[in-house]
């Protein structure tokens, strides 16, 4: 059987590329394609692929919060990360979040190709520079309480929320995006920003910045 491939970018040109590149392995089949999170998330609950390519930057729900979706729903489903940021705070969220493996897309083909192999076997793959920097970390890492870090006791849907008002949006776009009502999300803002000890949207803004879950150029 072949392994069933949803592709996640925001870029066409990207995605078309990569379907050119898999559909010269035989035992692999692209069966879908989406641009954001959230087609991400409706396009896995109806192909159930085996893996999911997903990139990390998006427009509205972006990667990291796809995947901790992706995992609550499609749990079958292995999460792969292709992306340009090789950043230390993504590949631990990332992880954390559940994904199998983290590749750069400055990988050639083959190693792309070695990846999607070893995640849809149940294994995990990191790009030889993202395992070095992994591995030092964990070496090198002074240990923490586990409850030092704020952000990790969020809701997979709180994090959600924090990220798309993060990034300007209001609360009724924010409970489109989700498809939520506008109570549910300013109940689960209002949570995030008591735990986070947040008091208002520039603060909300400079906490996503601090964990590299938005970027501002």
């Amino acid at each position: 059987m072949p392994v069933r491939i949803l592709l996640v970018d925001d870029h066409a040109l990207m995605r078309e590329g990569i379907k050119a590149l898999l559909a010269t392995e035989p035992w692999i089949d692209v069966v879908g394609e989406a641009a954001d999170g959230l087609a991400a998330i409706r396009e896995a609950e109806r192909l159930v692929p085996d893996v999911v390519v997903m990139d990390i930057a998006m427009p509205g729900l972006g990667g990291l919060e796809a995947t901790l979706e992706l995992r609550a729903r499609v749990p079958h489903a292995r999460i792969l990360v292709l992306t340009q940021y090789d950043d230390r705070e993504y590949v631990h969220r990332f992880l954390k979040a559940g994904a199998a493996g983290y590749v750069l897309k400055k990988a050639v083909g083959s190693e792309l190709c070695a990846a999607i192999r070893a995640v849809a076997d149940g294994q995990s793959f990191l790009y030889p520079p993202i395992a070095a920097k992994v591995l030092e970390d964990y070496v090198h890492a002074p240990k923490r309480d586990a409850g030092e870090d704020q952000y990790e006791r969020l809701t997979a849907r709180e994090k959600q929320v924090l990220k798309l008002i993060a990034e300007g949006n209001t609360s009724r776009r924010t409970a489109d995006l989700l498809c939520i009502s506008v109570k549910t999300v300013m109940g689960h803002r209002a949570n995030l920003m008591e735990k986070l000890d947040l008091h208002n949207q520039s603060d909300v803004v400079r906490f996503a910045v601090s964990r590299g879950l938005i970027r501002v150029d």
